[in-house]
């Protein structure tokens, strides 16, 4: 692991860090703010996943979380959102391909030898970080936007246990059943619609729900809600009865304007859960 950057931020450290990923067979990168309370021993974590067309870089400098991370003596872990180099396969599209690994593992070329950013989000980059940094494993919780929603959901609903929380920003909620994800689920995982299922908050909410608390904004000016289908997991969660907070804000977009203007919420609903008991 190399130490990219490391700035003081809020009273911690914001560090950006490059390391070989044998998960993704290629080097990556993210960002990782530690807050001052991690000087004295571990701290709990919260994981950001970001969206179609961004890197570690766009929530790490424009969410606004650090501070309220903070606040609240958490760390907070930005990876990037799929693998990178001149040997990664690539799409002319800007939602397939390098910046849109939509956190699966693809199964499909020319996909399959790099893009297993499931694997890479679920369990290499934890082992590194918990190996190298004063976080603590056993109290983490997750968080995402648009596809990073998308990831954060599965990802909670996929591994029971794992996270104390969960919360989304404009997520996409049923890719299954939309053009942010039939597209990107056949590329990656091929026509068989029954391998998809595992990569779908709507259809994992009706299947198995989630063991703890959720959280999910999504704006009513949303220039691309018709892809998000947020009604999909607000109706699975209904039919599950499955206890969450399902937020519509009126007036606000995809942006980070957006991201920004709710992040103490969801900082404060996960430090709630990350310290409960």
């Amino acid at each position: 692991m190399e130490t990219q950057s490391e700035n003081a931020c809020f009273g911690g450290v914001q560090g950006v860090y490059s390391h070989k990923s044998e998960a993704c067979n290629c080097d990556m990168t993210f960002g990782l703010f530690l807050p001052e309370e991690a000087r004295d021993g571990p701290v709990p974590v919260l994981w950001y996943l970001s969206g179609l067309t961004c890197t570690h870089e766009n929530a790490m400098t424009k969410a606004g979380a650090q501070g309220w991370a903070a606040e609240q003596g958490i760390a907070l872990v930005f990876p990037d959102t799929s693998p990178r180099g001149d040997d990664v396969a690539d799409d002319d599209a800007y939602d397939l391909g390098k910046g849109a690994g939509f956190y699966v593992n693809a199964t499909q070329d020319p996909w399959a030898p790099h893009f297993r950013m499931w694997d890479y989000v679920a369990e290499e980059l934890p082992a590194l970080i918990t190996r190298n940094f004063a976080v603590d494993a056993d109290r983490q919780a997750i968080t995402g936007h648009s596809m990073g929603g998308h990831g954060a959901l599965t990802l909670a609903m996929g591994l029971p246990g794992r996270y104390a929380s969960v919360s989304a920003f404009a997520p996409i909620s049923n890719p299954v059943a939309s053009d942010w994800g039939r597209k990107q689920l056949t590329a990656y995982l091929g026509s068989d619609e029954s391998k998809w299922a595992a990569h779908d908050a709507s259809l994992l909410m009706r299947e198995r729900g989630f063991d703890g608390s959720i959280l999910v904004d999504t704006g009513t000016s949303d220039q691309f809600i018709d892809l998000l289908r947020p009604e999909a997991l607000a109706e699975a969660a209904t039919a599950r009865r499955q206890q969450a907070i399902l937020r519509m804000q009126p007036g606000y977009d995809h942006s980070y304007f957006f991201i920004s203007t709710f992040m103490e919420d969801h900082v404060a609903f996960h430090a709630e859960a990350l310290y409960a008991g």
